[in-house]
């Protein structure tokens, strides 16, 4: 079974909630997340012990440049960000290197199986 795990602990509660419906990743990940997947959404540090929230369904993977982030992708990653440039700070927290409006991401949009 492949995860999707949030390092963040600022995550944890909008999986809890919800409220996240999406992940955006630095690169292209087309070869790593695909449509009509399963997956475990998951917290925990890399190299630590991870908490499983929930079994999901990848329902689609977009390729784009940050530039071209819609406020739908923004707000499926968090809620609280309203700009591209909120966005780009908080990912640059996250993966602690500097990325321009150029850079490639990858929107991966997903939603819970209810057993």
């Amino acid at each position: 079974m492949q995860a999707l795990n949030f390092y963040s602990s600022k995550y944890h509660m909008q999986l809890v909630d919800r409220r996240k419906t999406c992940t955006i990743r630095r690169g292209d990940k087309r070869n790593k997340y695909q449509e009509g997947n399963i997956i475990w959404v998951t917290v925990g540090k890399r190299f630590a012990q991870k908490k499983k929230i929930y079994t999901a369904m990848i329902d689609r993977v977009l390729v784009k440049p940050i530039s071209e982030l819609t406020k739908e992708d923004l707000q499926g990653e968090n809620p609280e960000i309203t700009s591209i440039d909120d966005l780009v700070e908080f990912l640059e927290s996250i993966y602690d290197r500097t990325l321009a409006l150029s850079d490639i991401v990858t929107v991966v949009y997903f939603s819970e199986i209810v057993e």
